[in-house]
């Protein structure tokens, strides 16, 4: 008998990965029928308030810091509202420092981010926690589906994230998508919204990192007739255009202070005033948020309410990178390359082991977005252009932009992005905006309020 024979005799149908992740699939059953597991583990107080408690894991991950929303609260001035997030995954435990005021300390040595190994000392301010493996597991929650909206992804991480929505679509209760950029967070809010009982009613999108911070009140709320210079008539935000639907708040967190205060009203009373009304306007919409960066961190430096964070992060879906999910790259670029429409003799070369071995092997920084560009590239030049930054060409930012402030370069070249793209779409369909919409897998009415943004016709 073979080492692999008595391995296999030994765990019936069990694969383990080194780490602590776990993935058990039934000999013959097909993929999607896995179920996994990590390590459990155990933070004890050592030093600081509630001295000896012992906080045990129920999931993946712990939130450690002195705001009741953590997972492990500790009462202590000297740590930040959210000090830092322990995580256990398949490359181990990890300690990730929130941006805390006087940071982690692990066995001695301050880091930003640090494995963990049993029996590692965490030193948060005048605080001291004790971190150990269990001999226990905590079973993940998978999704049975490969596919949800137009996510693809067979891993063990994007199922866990699939459960997550498909239960976060069967309530109305508040999602806060986070993830690096690229990953999905749009394209996530609409599959929530396809699978709710709202799906047959408006889907709105506002980046509000895209939108100058003295235009977003009205694009959110509306403002009245002669609310402020150049408001000549009224108008309708889009709180109550999505009435009955879903509204997605895109980059939730480049929302200002004095705006997140209105928000939260919002939240707490589901009732909108215009600009310049007095009068409260009930709303009926479900609110999905969407952010790239760790609402936590900016709620340490003062960037963002604590009490927004709240009320956001009822359900709180991270969508995992690229790069830890490297076994979903196959699939994608399938799903990207058919999508492209390209002839079957293009796609060729695009489809080899060789190059898909390329695309696994590449970090990704840019996330899927980043790789259906290059896909799409390759499609342009008919063949499989370098990964590497250094090799490629660099992007030239235009002079007149790099002369600007770098908020409002950037909302110009959003701005000129979204018009040709709008423009591109309405041309390929002869003006029928119902199609164009579909094709950019956007809501006809969001579709429209982009136009009247850019002054397009149909």
């Amino acid at each position: 008998m073979s080492a692999t024979d008595r391995k296999e005799e030994e765990v019936p149908g069990t694969d383990t990965v080194e780490g602590g992740l776990q993935v058990t699939r039934p000999h013959g059953a097909r993929r999607g029928s896995e179920s996994a597991s990590v390590r459990r583990f155990r933070l004890t107080v050592v030093e600081g308030p509630a001295q000896g408690s012992v906080w045990e894991s129920g999931a993946d991950r712990c939130s450690i810091g002195s705001h009741p929303l953590n997972d492990l609260v500790l009462d202590e001035e000297t740590v930040s509202r959210f000090h830092c997030e322990v995580r256990i995954g398949k490359d181990g435990a990890r300690v990730r420092d929130l941006d805390s005021l006087n940071g982690v300390v692990v066995d001695g040595v301050q880091v930003v981010e640090s494995f963990l190994r049993g029996g590692s000392l965490l030193r948060l301010g005048r605080a001291t926690v004790r971190f150990d493996f269990s001999t226990e597991r905590n079973k993940l929650t998978l999704s049975e589906t490969t596919r949800l909206g137009t996510l693809v992804g067979t891993s063990v991480a994007m199922r866990a994230c699939f459960a997550r929505m498909e239960r976060a679509a069967g309530t109305d209760a508040t999602v806060l998508l986070e993830g690096e950029t690229g990953t999905g967070k749009s394209q996530a809010a609409q599959a929530i919204h396809q699978a709710s009982t709202r799906r047959d009613k408006p889907f709105l999108i506002v980046d509000c990192g895209a939108i100058p911070a003295n235009l977003l009140e009205s694009e959110l709320f509306g403002h009245e007739k002669g609310a402020f210079t150049g408001a000549a008539t009224r108008r309708i935000g889009a709180f109550e255009e999505a009435q009955g639907g879903t509204i997605f708040l895109d980059e939730i967190g480049e929302i200002p202070l004095e705006l997140q205060a209105k928000l939260l009203r919002v939240l707490e009373e589901r009732q909108i005033r215009r600009v310049g009304s007095n009068t409260h306007v009930p709303v009926d919409v479900r609110i999905i948020a969407a952010t790239h960066r760790d609402l936590r961190a900016e709620v340490n430096a003062g960037r963002f309410r604590s009490d927004l964070f709240f009320r956001l992060a009822v359900v709180r879906i991270s969508l995992p990178a690229l790069r830890e999910r490297p076994e979903d790259i196959p699939v994608i670029a399938e799903q990207l390359l058919t999508s492209a429409g390209a002839d079957p003799e293009r796609l060729e070369p695009l489809r080899t082991p060789e190059f898909i071995s390329r695309l696994r092997q590449f970090a990704w920084p840019g996330n899927v977005r980043e790789l259906r560009n290059y896909l799409e590239r390759c499609l342009v030049f008919e063949e499989a252009l370098p990964l590497s930054e250094e090799d490629g060409p660099a992007w030239d930012v235009p002079p007149s932009l790099s002369a600007l402030p770098y908020p409002e370069a950037r909302r110009r070249a959003i701005d000129e992005f979204e018009r040709r793209y709008l423009q591109t779409l309405l041309e390929r369909h002869q003006g029928k905006v119902a199609q164009a919409a579909a094709e950019a897998q956007m809501d006809r009415v969001y579709f429209y309020r982009l136009m009247r943004r850019h002054n397009l016709k149909p």
